[in-house]
């Protein structure tokens, strides 16, 4: 194992009961102020890292990766006073006589592994949370996205001291030497295949985990839906950085009267956003590497051979590494592109006229890490009671993701645990009961277990049920 994470763990691990003595509210939020003036002085390295790590627009980098990290340190922030203030539990009959309070607790020495395809939103997200419940953390960015990697490593080393926040880069052998330290808590983003990898890693140690993977993101567009607004969130949605996001919508199912109108104002918004030629459009981002470029080119090649259709794009340019926004129709469910995640800026679109079919299908597949639905508040509330998954968007795709008031997490093979606001406060924090005795009468109830005793106790349960 490489001597250095050995020895940034110790450093972190040596000092987790003196700060659970100095990492009060003050320091807790200076942590968090740091991190805030460092992201704001480098905003523009920030930029430039991820246009080189995907070409990622401007734009798009500061609403995706740079806004969402500085909105949950405000968040965090704002409320951290009320998260850190021990709650109070009232007692229950056979608890008169005594005080009870829950005292959020730092687990201690976090993990946090860091994705992709977010490099910089998914690696720092997660650590404004670690920082607020007073943990220390080691980041592990994506040996993938190397200069938005390089970047986070630096901004690390210059705002905190090493055994507080460290970053350490590396491929699968880091991740490795990692997990096989006896981290408090880890954190990771990323496929579900990884995910296992790292929960049985974690059963070793005991480690508690929150994992967000991914999933099949289905969309239903019913037929009162508003087809212009549900093109327009739709392809934002599914285009945004490729389509290379963990919340994108993954197909559409939408209702026969609404299919062509549909396909026309999807069309109509490719072409809006990206303009005629989308592969040189500065707006479309790249396929992270050619491995993947080549997966999603194969994922249309064996859809076409099987019969479905292609409406426009899907012209990978192995020069840019680019894939044009592209509508799949006729899709069955043998073909590869119906079983597994695309992750990539491709669109199958599914019709129907049986909603009853469309539940069945989605309670039939791996529970999705989001779930979006297009129409009026009966359709809405049909799908949320029928159906499961991590967060539910009713017209609208993604900001259920960005908003900092809401947990995000998924369900079974799409995650486990929350993040953002409090939600990531309460996963790097120990919810510690603590009950302090002032007069419960519980010893009349010792042995020796005489008549006396026998009665009150059945006196007592009678009581208490």
């Amino acid at each position: 194992m490489d001597g250095r994470i050995e020895d940034v763990f110790a450093a972190q691990q040596a000092r987790v009961a003196q700060r659970r003595v100095t990492q009060g509210l003050a320091a807790r939020r200076a942590a968090l102020d740091d991190l805030r003036r460092a992201i704001l002085a480098r905003q523009d390295d920030i930029v430039a890292a991820l246009a080189a790590d995907f070409g990622k627009h401007e734009v798009e980098v500061r609403l995706t990766e740079i806004l969402p990290v500085l909105q949950e340190i405000s968040h965090s922030r704002r409320h951290l006073r009320r998260w850190m203030r021990p709650r109070r539990v009232m007692p229950r009959l056979l608890m008169i006589g005594t005080s009870a309070r829950v005292v959020p607790q730092a687990r201690g020495v976090a993990m946090i592994i860091a994705p992709w395809n977010f490099p910089f939103q998914l690696a720092m997200g997660p650590l404004v949370s670690a920082l607020a419940a007073g943990c220390a953390a080691i980041v592990k960015p994506s040996e993938m996205t190397p200069a938005t990697s390089a970047l986070v490593a630096e901004i690390v080393a210059q705002t905190f001291a090493p055994d507080l926040v460290s970053v350490v880069q590396g491929g699968a052998d880091v991740a490795t030497a990692l997990l096989a330290l006896p981290f408090d808590h880890i954190f990771f983003t990323g496929s579900p295949a990884v995910g296992r990898i790292v929960m049985a890693a974690a059963a070793q140690t005991l480690a508690s985990v929150t994992l967000e993977l991914g999933g099949k993101s289905p969309v239903i567009v019913g037929p009162d839906a508003d087809v212009g607004r549900a093109a327009k969130w739709i392809a934002w949605g599914r285009f945004m950085n490729a389509g290379q996001t963990c919340v994108a919508p993954d197909h559409v199912f939408v209702h026969d009267s609404k299919r062509d109108a549909l396909v026309r104002a999807l069309q109509d918004r490719i072409t809006a956003m990206y303009g005629s030629d989308p592969v040189a459009s500065p707006a479309l981002a790249r396929i992270v590497d050619q491995r993947n470029l080549d997966r999603l080119t194969g994922l249309l090649q064996d859809a076409q051979s099987a019969g479905a259709t292609l409406l426009g794009g899907g012209t990978g340019q192995a020069a840019a590494g680019k894939l044009a926004p592209v509508l799949v129709t006729g899709t069955t469910a043998e073909m590869t592109i119906s079983g597994t995640e695309i992750f990539g800026p491709i669109l199958p679109l599914i019709p129907y006229d049986d909603l009853d079919q469309v539940l069945a299908r989605i309670n039939a597949a791996p529970h999705p890490l989001a779930l979006y639905v297009f129409g009026g508040p009966v359709l809405a509330d049909r799908v949320m009671r029928t159906t499961t998954s991590g967060s539910v968007g009713v017209n609208l795709t993604v900001m259920p993701f960005i908003h900092a008031g809401l947990p995000f997490g998924g369900v079974g093979t799409s995650g486990m645990g929350a993040a953002h606001g409090h939600a990531g406060f309460k996963a790097f924090s120990h919810m510690r009961p603590v009950l302090r005795n002032r007069f419960l009468v519980m010893p009349l109830l010792f042995p020796p277990y005489t008549d006396r005793v026998r009665r009150l106790a059945t006196w007592v349960q009678r009581l208490v049920t």
